[in-house]
């Protein structure tokens, strides 16, 4: 946001000193203003809608989802609108939305959702769930530079286990290139989002048996 004047945030309750549900946006209001951290009301449909025209108009929106199950409410703003812009006329919409994903958390039926095979499926849109603190950041990043509507998938789980290196500066992970964490001969797995960490442990112990 120091960078490009035209992104922005929206969201439910992410402005103010409350910063959202799980408070990644707190302290934003503070340095950028309430005309670049949007709070908006519990209608998803709605704010998604308002966020493809602004990006139609060049503007670059951040949409935060409270949880990612309520992405539901949104879908034909998401995928009949957005997802088919580019093959309907070229257009670009530029935005991304930001959805705490998975379960373990013992939240319920309503809050421990994984939406990403409705999505991957769907012309026109790109989704990304890092599993690194690195990758957080490089994906975040690259889907915000992105012309292309993007979900961006973010671990419940991982927001307080998971630490690790974070490269400074303007550090960018390309969209659609995978990520070798560790080398091997007996097994491949391929993996995203929080099951990166349990792939790696499960190598680990795997290792101690002869097995790479």
């Amino acid at each position: 946001m120091r960078r490009d004047p035209d992104v922005l945030l929206m969201g439910e309750d992410i402005g103010g000193e409350f910063g959202g549900a799980f408070k990644v946006t707190k302290g934003f209001t503070a340095e950028f203003g309430e005309r670049r951290v949007l709070n908006m009301p519990l209608a998803e449909l709605g704010f998604v809608g308002a966020a493809s025209g602004m990006a139609l108009m060049g503007l670059r929106p951040v949409i935060e989802m409270q949880f990612a199950d309520f992405i539901t409410t949104a879908f034909d703003s998401i995928v009949q609108f957005a997802g088919t812009a580019h093959y309907r006329w070229g257009g670009a919409v530029p935005w991304v939305i930001r959805a705490p994903a998975d379960g373990g958390l013992t939240a319920g039926p309503f809050h421990s959702q994984n939406p990403e095979a409705w999505f991957v499926h769907t012309p026109g849109l790109k989704v990304v769930a890092p599993g690194t603190p690195a990758d957080a950041k490089g994906l975040l990043i690259a889907a915000i530079r992105d012309n292309n509507p993007v979900i961006y998938l973010e671990s419940k789980p991982l927001y307080r286990s998971e630490t690790g290196p974070v490269p400074a500066g303007d550090y960018v992970v390309p969209i659609g290139q995978a990520h070798v964490a560790r080398t091997g001969d007996d097994v491949t797995v391929i993996t995203y989002g929080a099951m990166v960490r349990e792939a790696l442990g499960a190598a680990a112990t795997l290792a101690d048996e002869g097995i790479a």
